[in-house]
């Protein structure tokens, strides 16, 4: 039996919805390839010591995709201010979880949120459609796609 040290919390976990989101999104790769980026990744999206060549099972991948989710989540609480519901905390881990935390310490969604402008924050996923393909700025409709779930988890009571 394990216990925790006193005073230790126990962690959060991140919604369900979440989770499904960034799956869907992701989509599932048991062999690693080449992102867009030039990033080897592998499984949901996870590229943290991947290999070319490597593979894994369908349970490591969903192993990485929590692991990923809770840091993200961590950077949403390091850098979140005010009370989230479990849904956007998720929502929230996903767009951190797929833009890295410092495109949220600096955006406009940040400011507001920690203002207590919820629905202003919700507006702002929207404008994160962009990526640079070949050195050219373009809106994905993936993003697009990504971006609306996101805000309708984050508005989600």
């Amino acid at each position: 039996m394990t216990t925790m040290p006193p005073g230790a919390a126990i962690p959060r976990e991140i919604h369900p919805d979440a989770l499904a989101l960034v799956r869907h999104f992701e989509g599932l790769y048991l062999k690693a390839y080449l992102c867009p980026a030039g990033v080897p990744t592998i499984g949901y999206g996870h590229t943290a010591g991947v290999r070319m060549g490597q593979i894994i099972t369908s349970l490591q991948a969903e192993v990485y995709l929590r692991a990923d989710m809770a840091d993200a989540a961590s950077d949403v609480d390091r850098l979140v201010t005010v009370p989230l519901t479990d849904r956007q905390r998720g929502a929230l881990a996903s767009f951190v979880f797929n833009l890295g935390g410092g495109a949220l310490r600096d955006s406009t969604l940040q400011r507001l949120l920690n203002q207590r402008d919820y629905a202003g924050a919700a507006a702002e996923f929207p404008k994160w459609v962009y990526a640079t393909v070949n050195g050219v700025k373009k809106q994905l409709d993936g993003l697009k796609k990504r971006r609306a779930a996101e805000a309708k988890l984050f508005e989600t009571a």
